[in-house]
C-alpha cells in the first residue's frame, strides 16, 4: 500500500494581496492568486493529487515565502525554489519557455508556440499557460498578445498589467506632446 501523500498549505499577505501556495516533499507545487479565477487548488488538487492529505503549515514555505514577498515588492527579479511541477508533457514545454522570459521582458502566445516547435498550437499555448500552477515563479504574466494585448491571466487582467508595470515590462504610453500654436 502506497504512503498518503501530505501538502503543506499556507496563505499570507503580499503587495498585490494574498497568496496561498501549497508544496509537496519535492517543492512548490501550487500558487493561487489574489482573486484568482478557473478551479483554484481544490481543482488542481482533485486532478493532481486527489488522495493527498493538506496541511496548514507556514513553516514548511519560509523560502518560498520571502521569494515572493521579494517579488511582490519589486526587490527579486529571479526565484530559486524547488518545483513540484504536475503537469502533462506539451504544458511542460510550455512552461520551460515561459520560465526562460525574464524580468521585463514579454513574449507572444505564437512566440511560445515556435519555440517549442507547434507553430500552429497557439490556442493550446494559451490553455497551457491558463493551467499554470505556479504563476509569478513560472512567469505567465509575461506571456501577451503579438500585437502587446493583455488577455487571459487567473489572477485578472489587472493584476497581470500591474506585474508588467511593475517589472516595467509594459509598452509606455504615448505622451501627449503640447502644442506650441
Amino acid at each position: 500500500m502506497s504512503k498518503m501523500e501530505t501538502l503543506f498549505a499556507t496563505r499570507f499577505e503580499t503587495p498585490i494581496g494574498p497568496l496561498r501556495i501549497v508544496s509537496s516533499d519535492k517543492g512548490l507545487a501550487f500558487v493561487e492568486l489574489p482573486h484568482a479565477s478557473g478551479r483554484g487548488f481544490a481543482g488542481w488538487q482533485k486532478t493532481h493529487a486527489p488522495d493527498a492529505r493538506v496541511v496548514d503549515r507556514r513553516t514548511a514555505h519560509e523560502d518560498a515565502i520571502d521569494q515572493l514577498l521579494e517579488y511582490t515588492e519589486g526587490a527579486r527579479r529571479e526565484f530559486e525554489i524547488d518545483l513540484d511541477l504536475r503537469a502533462t508533457p506539451f504544458q511542460r514545454a510550455v512552461y520551460g519557455q515561459v520560465a526562460k522570459i525574464g524580468w521585463g521582458e514579454t513574449l507572444s502566445y505564437s512566440d511560445i508556440a515556435e519555440s517549442i516547435g507547434r507553430p500552429t498550437a497557439v490556442r493550446a499555448v494559451g490553455a497551457a499557460n491558463g493551467a499554470n500552477p505556479i504563476p509569478l515563479v513560472i512567469p505567465c504574466h509575461r506571456v501577451i498578445a503579438r500585437g502587446g494585448a493583455l488577455q487571459g491571466y487567473a489572477g485578472g487582467l489587472e493584476l497581470k498589467a500591474r506585474l508588467l508595470a511593475m517589472e516595467q515590462a509594459l509598452p509606455p504610453a504615448p505622451v501627449e506632446q503640447p502644442r506650441l500654436f
